[in-house]
């Protein structure tokens, strides 16, 4: 098998410095030297980023330093300034093989102004002469303005710079001169890569110097922006004048202070001693930095020296990193390591083409005499079996911008699968495995991958299996070692035992012949391959795994189940009185009295059936009862339906439905007399009793001449006495009267009698 290795060309990747126009300054510092007789060389050095337009360097016509004297802080006298030596700064960031953008442009401006020269006074035009004094002089440069896009200050485009230096009254005293940094820090410095920087100073007095960290200083103003607290010239750059001390420092962002001005978990540092400044930036942008120097002689601090400048902070990486990638690849740092488990032991090693790369160098030891050597971009080894093999990669040899890496390719031996098992052949349990495989010397296993061959998995090293259907299962290990070397091993395992316990549902049947029950199997393992016998207590057998049968005559059954699996093991199990088959009930009744009416409505019920143990009565839906022998009476008139239904303990059930006539009955009888006085008592005659059902209603009162005095086809209303209920009242004496109407069942009825009219 071939293996395919990538050489990585990684280049340099930074933020783009971006400013607007007048943001520019990145860095500067005041020094002096000591003529003598209140003469001084006054030296400033600033940087400034010359990209994208930014403000020139002040000169003659436009540049001014202030002097100040005395605790009162007034103005003593302002330096007119020369023009600068101006030079352009190449970054330095210590590896050749970096690729920088093309839009960094940094310059150094340097004044140096002897104060006794004519005209550098611009107050008089006059040369400038510091006489011995008590108090210091502090001479001031301030000046707008910093990079808008500054990341550890806030409102950076708010921020001018100060620059100052102190000429102490020791310091007068005694002619000093300060000392003077050696190096300006590196333009570009790289996220996540140590900075290492010497930033110490030299004393030509061989004065004791202390470095620290400090506040870098606010400065002149925009004058378009209020609240600066700086005065501004028209053009709002410089102050006009500058400003006297105190100086105001930066306001740093949350996370940033003086001690921590790139912020992250380490912090920059300076040594006191030496100037050896170190860090490690872990994040990418603009950074503005301050470093003091002290000056001290037998104990007195003579001067003091501040540098303010800005830390470029970019993500890079170098053009050309030998690197190796591959499918096999296991660790990159600092080796790379690859690895071969199949026998096949041919790799293809591969760079690609890139501008940055020349040459290419590839050797490896195979254990002869002499290393293979090979120059090609790509290359084809085949290694002469199991070991490990050590090679290299160079990239560009002998140049400043080459890299090397180093290889080790390893052939191992891989593993043997091997199991075996153990189980009860014929009672169905658990299957153990137990692994058996070799590993080779020095590399153990690590992974076991089992499949059971029933969707059934493991990464045990020896599991315990639980089958549940029966049959031949192909079972395999896989074992990889610590080097990822895999191998595996598949076998037949028959599983085909009969089941521990047999097991059937119904577990007990009670029904009404016919009786039509299925018996579930439920016992495991077994399925078609398996002989089953069923045996159904009244002659009837079966082989099927799971039976339907018809019990056709009453009784207790006892079943019986015997299982044979196909290797011959067999288990048999007996359910005794299983089945109870019951027989049908038959349904009777007798009920009284003979004849029922709506008068007398209430019938007593008497069962009469065979077999039955329980009772459940419906009378026509008007109500029921479970009472063996019940009384109902009935509501309404007519044909009732009483339907009985009886159940035996086995819960078969019969039915029978009977007819009650409830004969509907009419009650009509008239008096003898009455006496239509209008004292409201007996004033009328009318017919009494009960109406309901009646049909064709009349009634007729005669004279004793067979004249019709009265007639009615209305129960409710009687005779008054007069002539058709409206006439004169009829004379006292017998009357008579004669009733027909026709009762609910349609037969004809008549009353005939003799009205006694009494007055």
């Amino acid at each position: 098998m071939k293996k395919n290795l990538l050489i990585l060309i990684l280049i340099l990747f930074v933020f783009p410095f971006t400013q607007v126009k007048a943001a520019h300054l990145i860095g500067g510092e005041i020094t002096y030297e000591c003529l003598g007789n209140g003469e001084y060389i006054i030296t400033m050095k600033i940087f400034r980023d010359c990209q994208g337009g930014g403000a020139p360097f002040d000169g003659p016509g436009n540049g001014r330093m202030s002097i100040f004297n005395g605790s009162s802080n007034i103005e003593f006298d302002r330096i007119r300034m020369v023009d600068a030596d101006i030079t352009d700064v190449q970054p330095d960031v210590n590896n050749p093989c970096l690729i920088l953008p093309s839009n960094i442009c940094v310059q150094q401006g340097i004044y140096e102004m002897t104060l006794s020269d004519i005209g550098m006074s611009d107050l008089t035009n006059q040369g400038i002469n510091l006489p011995l004094s008590t108090e210091s002089y502090h001479i001031v440069y301030q000046r707008c303005c910093r990079n808008n896009s500054i990341t550890n200050l806030i409102n950076p485009q708010e921020t001018g710079v100060t620059y100052y230096v102190e000429i102490t009254p020791e310091s007068q005293a005694l002619c000093n001169n300060t000392p003077t940094f050696n190096d300006f820090p590196p333009i570009v410095v790289c996220v996540n890569e140590d900075l290492i920087f010497d930033h110490s100073a030299t004393d030509i007095d061989g004065d004791l110097l202390v470095y620290e960290l400090c506040s870098p200083l606010k400065g002149g103003g925009n004058a378009n922006i209020l609240g600066t607290g700086f005065a501004a010239d028209l053009n709002g750059t410089n102050p006009n004048p500058d400003a006297p001390p105190p100086f105001t420092n930066v306001t740093f962002g949350a996370v940033y202070n003086p001690n921590n001005p790139l912020g992250g978990g380490t912090p920059l540092a300076i040594d006191p001693s030496t100037g050896l400044l170190t860090g490690f930036p872990e994040t990418q942008g603009q950074f503005v930095v301050g470093i003091c120097v002290k000056e001290f002689r037998n104990g007195i601090l003579l001067s003091t020296i501040q540098r303010d400048f800005q830390f470029n902070v970019a993500f890079c990486e170098p053009t050309v990193v030998a690197a190796v990638d591959g499918d096999d690849l296991i660790q990159t740092d600092p080796l790379f390591f690859f690895s071969n488990c199949d026998g096949d032991s041919t790799f293809n090693f591969e760079a690609p083409t890139s501008q940055f790369i020349t040459d290419y160098i590839w050797e490896f030891d195979l254990g002869g005499l002499n290393p293979l050597s090979f120059t090609q971009q790509s290359i084809d080894i085949t290694f002469p079996g199991f070991g490990i093999y050590e090679g290299l990669l160079i990239l560009n040899p002998g140049t400043d911008c080459g890299d090397t890496a180093t290889i080790e390719v390893e052939i191992f031996e891989p593993p043997l699968a091997g199991f075996s098992f153990d189980y009860d052949t014929c009672v169905a349990g658990p299957v153990t495995y137990v692994d058996q495989s070799l590993a080779t010397p020095f590399h153990p296993l690590d992974v076991w991958e089992w499949d059971f061959g029933d969707g059934q998995i493991s990464n045990e090293e020896s599991p315990v299996v639980n089958y549940t259907a029966p049959g031949v299962y192909n079972v395999s290990l896989q074992v990889t070692d610590e080097n990822g070397c895999i191998n595996s091993l598949t076998q037949e395992v028959t599983w085909l035992p009969v089941p521990p316990l047999i097991v059937i549902d119904p577990s007990s049947f009670d029904g009404c012949a016919p009786l039509d029950v299925f018996f579930n199997n439920l016992s495991e393992p077994i399925d078609n391959s398996y002989n089953i016998v069923w045996d159904f207590g009244d002659g009837g057998i079966s082989d099927v795994i799971s039976p339907s049968y018809t019990y056709a005559e009453p009784g207790s059954y006892t079943i019986n189940v015997g299982i044979t699996s196909p290797i011959g093991c067999f288990t048999e199990r007996t359910f005794s009185d299983l089945i109870l088959v019951d027989s049908f009930p038959e349904a009777d009744f007798v009920f009284g009295p003979d004849r029922i009416t709506n008068f007398e409505p209430t019938v007593n019920f008497f069962d009469q059936s065979v077999r039955d143990d329980k009772w459940r009565w419906n009378f026509n839906g008007l109500g029921t009862s479970f009472e063996e022998n019940p009384s109902f009476s009935f509501p309404d008139t007519g044909h009732q339906i009483v339907e009985l239904i009886v159940t035996t303990p086995a819960g078969c059930e019969d039915t029978i439905q009977k007819v009650i006539d409830v004969i509907p009955e009419v009650r009509y009888f008239l008096p003898n007399a009455f006496t239509p006085n209008d004292d409201t008592v007996n004033d009328e005659f009318i017919g009494v009793g009960f109406f309901r059902g009646m049909k064709a209603y009349n009634f007729t009162v005669y004279n004793r001449w067979g004249e019709l005095v009265f007639e009615s086809d209305d129960p409710l209303i009687g005779w008054n006495g007069r002539t058709k209920n409206g006439g004169a009242i009829q004379p006292a004496g017998v009357y008579v009267c004669h009733v027909t109407y026709i009762d609910p069942r349609g037969t004809p009825k008549e009353v005939k009698g003799f009205i006694t009219l009494v007055k």
